[in-house]
């Protein structure tokens, strides 16, 4: 310890002892003063102020649902196949890269290491289930679990899910402290909760921040099914995997993601809230995979903008851009343009949460669509397929004719033979987009040179004409409707 350390505490110490003398010399003071002293001569002493009220019950601390939740956190430590040793860290939420000490001394040949990381869990039974992320676990070939007593229990992968990253860990132990699972659709924007895990290896911490915002999609990742919980409880790297509860101590999420341009914490924190968890949870327990059901259908919002090309009093719903063929919906009879309104009673009011509610139905039952065809209500019922287990994206450009100060496009008939040479689907029909004019309608509408002009206005274009007249006769006052094909994926667009 050196000279400045000692040093250090003395300043209280003198304080103390200024305070101390102050004290004594005014009680001295105090003691001089006989019973006949009039006390208009006597130093006048201010009475101490009554202490606040304290409200019968209430505390400021959350300690009470610390005890219950921490023993249910543990510390996830992997390890996974030998590796070169990398370059440089790569600040991933998982995987933390340890160097040796011959790391900075120059060039060295490749060596091979064993990687190793920290992530967290949380005990979802008593008998030894445990949840965490997918991610903390993918490609690792050990994987062990370190409780809050101090045990270590090694740990076998149950299942996984990379749509929801989430996965299932078993050990073998019995009359495990597990967590309470509460429901995540309840919980409200400006609710308190407390983030439980392991951040950066330090060991089990609990941050305190609020429910910022529901339903978020952030699409990192598989990006399938996303129903984040956003808070600003501050979450590391290290969290992932670990609990977001209620100051009831329920679980509501799962902690996976944060926002952030330095890896550290800048108050944008996502977890995977609990309703979706206990589905996930259960399909891999007992099925080891996680069963969806699927409408076959692409879908994207009703803006303004679209609302009032469409004639709609109104945003909202889904409007289905694409139909799969041979489809659940196809067979039921929706339709490109149909808006979906409501999925078994429920309001359709965000993309996202239609996508996840399809997906928590079983395959093959069947659901009850409402939707808006031309302007009229309509009730469809429909057989669910079921999802298969990797998501298929990917699919799908002469003459040339200008639509010029119309739209802003250079466009030209698809033809098979141009088809072929674009590599497009050999069933896409209409105008491709050859360039794009930056300052144009159509460019501020998000339209690419590749893209594929389908429909305007919902009537099918196939020739520069039919283009030009389907803009012209569209009234003033409304946005042009665009249906747009880009690698082989059908979207709606509206251009003012």
């Amino acid at each position: 310890m050196n000279s400045s350390s000692r040093r250090s505490p003395r300043p209280f110490v003198r304080g103390g002892i200024a305070f101390l003398a102050l004290a004594l010399l005014t009680g001295a003071a105090w003691h001089g003063l006989s019973a006949n002293t009039p006390v208009a001569d006597a130093p006048q002493i201010r009475q101490p102020a009554l202490a606040s009220p304290v409200v019968e019950g209430g505390r400021t601390s959350y300690a009470d649902v610390v005890k219950v939740v921490a023993p249910a956190v543990v510390t996830i430590q992997v390890e996974g196949r030998a590796a070169p040793a990398p370059t440089a860290f790569q600040g991933e939420d998982f995987f933390r890269r340890f160097f040796d000490d011959r790391f900075g001394e120059g060039p060295q040949p490749p060596r091979m290491f064993r990687r190793r990381g920290l992530g967290s869990g949380v005990v979802a039974s008593a008998d030894g289930y445990i949840l965490t992320n997918h991610h903390v676990v993918e490609g690792a070939t050990t994987v062990r679990a370190e409780f809050a007593d101090g045990r270590v229990l090694e740990a076998r992968l149950v299942g996984s899910d990379p749509p929801s990253d989430l996965a299932l860990l078993k050990v073998e132990a019995s009359g495990l402290p597990a967590i309470a699972f509460g429901d995540s659709d309840v919980v409200q924007v400006g609710d308190v909760v407390l983030a439980v895990g392991n951040p950066l290896g330090v060991g089990q911490t609990v941050t305190m921040g609020i429910v910022s915002a529901k339903g978020r999609s952030t699409s990192v990742g598989d990006g399938s099914y996303e129903d984040f919980l956003q808070t600003d409880a501050p979450i590391n790297q290290g969290n992932s995997g670990g609990a977001l509860v209620n100051l009831r101590g329920e679980l509501v999420g799962i902690n996976s993601q944060i926002l952030s341009p330095s890896m550290g914490n800048i108050g944008i924190g996502f977890a995977i809230p609990a309703n979706m968890v206990r589905h996930v949870m259960t399909e891999l327990r007992d099925t080891g995979r996680v069963r969806r059901a699927q409408l076959g259908v692409t879908v994207q919002p009703v803006t303004a903008d679209m609302a009032a090309s469409l004639g709609l009093t109104q945003a909202g719903g889904a409007i289905v851009s694409n139909v799969s063929p041979g489809s659940a919906a196809e067979h039921a009879g929706v339709r490109r343009g149909d808006i979906i309104r409501s999925l078994n009673g429920q309001a359709v009011t965000d993309t996202n949460a239609l996508r996840n509610r399809v997906a928590a139905l079983a395959p093959g039952s069947t659901a009850t669509l409402v939707l808006t065809r031309d302007g009229a209500e309509r009730s469809l019922t429909v057989t669910l397929d079921e999802a298969a287990a990797s998501r298929q994206a990917r699919g799908g450009s002469g003459q040339q004719g200008d639509t010029g100060a119309t739209l802003g496009v250079a466009v030209a008939p698809v033809t098979p033979a141009l088809a072929s040479r674009a590599g497009l689907p050999g069933d896409v029909r209409g105008l491709l987009v050859q360039s794009v004019d930056p300052d144009g309608r159509a460019a501020a509408a998000g339209i690419q040179a590749g893209d594929v002009i389908v429909e305007v206005n919902r009537a099918p274009v196939t020739t520069v004409e039919e283009l030009r007249a389907a803009i012209t006769s569209a009234a003033a006052n409304r946005p042009i409707l665009l249906l747009v094909s880009r690698d082989g994926q059908h979207s709606y667009v509206t251009a003012r």
